[in-house]
């Protein structure tokens, strides 16, 4: 048996600069952070004394005997990248709501194909956790998704991370004091605006167009570097809550579904309580709310936001991680016996069966 603990993210700058239409042309860079917030995932090879060769357990509990009838599309598209052919058994549970901006769904991705590869026994590289990733969820499911959530899910840390024209990704962890790193982690507020959408649906919105687009995402580029300006000196952090504010301004203007009325007014009413400035975690549209707040004025945001949830976090620095394992019996003969029989369909015993049985025992 096998558990992976793969990290969510939070995204500050560059975010929109990580899809693959406009690095591959232009380059791309993002400044996001992983936090210590986890999707957990329980795989084991599922003994053979089952009616089913496949259990998947998430918001639903499926139950089959092909890989063709899993209806998770990631568990599916995983499941057959890797021409896994065992019975098996996934369970998934995690620390916040999925559709939230917060990359839940790469985070999934990446953990499965740790947790899978861990279980065949082999020891994937977190490039290699990465890029498989990315491949399942851009060319496998043909999801419109940035390639952001996967390098951070499986790297883990506070990380400038370049995107070349190539193809290539360039990953270089924040080297701040951790002084610093305190300083920042303690100016920052997540709120939960309990609006949950598909980030492929709010991205499809621009991303099928982003030349159009192109003088916004070159604003968000160059706050990159700015932002690195700011944490690598002994300015005041304001200036980055600042910068975060006029990425926001920058993203939302990308489409009107980036952005609505609701979280438009959730992010007013922060300001005006003391927020220098914030932004939706992922594509937009809903999800998590991440605002740069002073310390001495995140009571009166807490106060004014007391309708919402607020998640507090820390940075974390160690990715995806496969924190237990535990050999079990070795069941691969009768598993492959199992799967070319034709087992009779179990049944549950009543009273009428019971009769029936009893009926037919007496007539012969």
């Amino acid at each position: 048996m096998i558990i992976s603990r793969t990290p969510y993210r939070i995204s500050f700058f560059g975010g929109g600069t990580d899809y693959p239409a406009w690095y591959r042309q232009h380059g791309g860079a993002v400044i996001a952070a992983s936090i210590n917030k986890y999707c957990y995932l329980t795989c084991r090879y599922l003994p053979p004394f089952f009616e089913h060769r496949i259990q998947v357990l998430w918001s639903k509990v499926e139950t089959c005997q092909t890989i063709d009838e899993i209806e998770h599309p990631a568990v599916r598209a995983v499941l057959g990248y890797l021409k896994l052919d065992r019975g098996i058994s996934i369970l998934h549970d995690g620390d916040l709501p999925a559709r939230s901006g917060m990359g839940s769904s790469s985070a999934f991705t990446v953990g499965l194909l740790h947790a899978l590869y861990a279980l065949q026994g082999q020891m994937p590289s977190k490039q290699q956790l990465t890029k498989e990733s990315i491949h399942v969820e851009q060319e496998i499911l043909k999801e419109t998704v940035g390639s952001q959530d996967q390098v951070l899910a499986a790297y883990g840390g506070l990380n400038h991370v370049n995107f070349l024209p190539g193809g290539e990704i360039s990953v270089r962890p924040m080297t701040l004091s951790p002084e610093r790193i305190t300083e920042l982690n303690s100016h920052l507020m997540l709120f939960y605006t309990g609006i949950k959408r598909t980030a492929s649906d709010v991205a499809d919105s621009y991303v099928s167009d982003l030349d159009a687009k192109r003088r916004q995402l070159r604003i968000m580029k160059d706050l990159v570097e700015e932002s690195i300006g700011v944490l690598k000196s002994d300015r005041d952090l304001t200036s980055f809550g600042e910068l975060l504010h006029e990425t926001w301004q920058a993203k939302r203007s990308l489409s009107e579904k980036v952005s609505n009325p609701q979280v438009d007014e959730l992010y007013e009413m922060a300001r005006s309580a003391g927020a220098t400035g914030g932004k939706l975690t992922g594509a937009g549209g809903g999800g998590f709310l991440l605002l740069f707040v002073p310390p001495d004025r995140q009571p009166e945001v807490r106060e004014k936001l007391n309708k919402l949830l607020h998640v507090p976090f820390k940075f974390e620095f160690s990715g995806s991680q496969i924190i237990f394992f535990e050999p079990q019996e070795d069941y691969s003969e009768q598993d492959k016996n199992r799967a070319s029989q034709q087992i009779a369909a179990f049944r549950e015993l009543t009273p009428a069966s019971v009769q029936e049985e009893n009926s037919c025992e007496k007539r012969g």
